[in-house]
């Protein structure tokens, strides 16, 4: 059943639990934004005038890696964030990770070891999938791919969802 009735109104799944007060609701999304970034504000930073002033993080395994990464990420597997991350990272400098995807939470486990080290770090929504998936372009061993971009993560014909 997708709705429950009750003598007056009937309530349905998304607002059985009442959306929260706005200043409530404002300074959660506030918060996740300074966590999260997503692929296309990624995609755009990285190939800005004067560099993107964060560091992307590809913390997945070296087989990972090599079968494709965003170009211009640092390699640094998440069980090797505490022994290298010293050498590898200012610690002055914000780091964005990613992983595979949504379905993924090892850019968050590696937000949390470099967060639990000092480092101002967002994690990226989407992961390498949507980089994938939104045509960016990306770096295997066997040289630069770039993918056709479905149409079902980005607007076709626009140069950018206007959000």
């Amino acid at each position: 059943m997708t709705a429950t009735t009750t003598a007056d109104t009937t309530v349905n799944a998304v607002l059985r639990t009442a959306p929260a007060p706005p200043a409530e609701a404002a300074a959660y999304f506030r918060a996740s934004l300074a966590f999260h970034t997503d692929v296309s504000d990624v995609a755009a930073a990285m190939t800005a005038d004067g560099g993107p002033g964060f560091v992307l993080l590809d913390c997945r395994s070296t087989e990972s890696w090599d079968q494709g990464h965003v170009p211009g990420a640092v390699h640094l597997p998440t069980a090797r964030i505490p022994a290298l991350a010293g050498q590898l990272l200012d610690p002055a400098v914000p780091v964005v990770t990613y992983c595979w995807g949504p379905g993924c939470d090892g850019a968050t486990r590696a937000a949390l070891a470099l967060a639990e080290l000092g480092y101002p770090v967002k994690e990226m929504r989407g992961g390498f999938e949507y980089w994938v998936r939104e045509g960016f372009a990306y770096e295997t061993r066997q040289g630069t791919e770039r993918p056709v971009a479905d149409p079902l993560t980005v607007p076709v014909d626009a140069d950018d969802c206007g959000c």
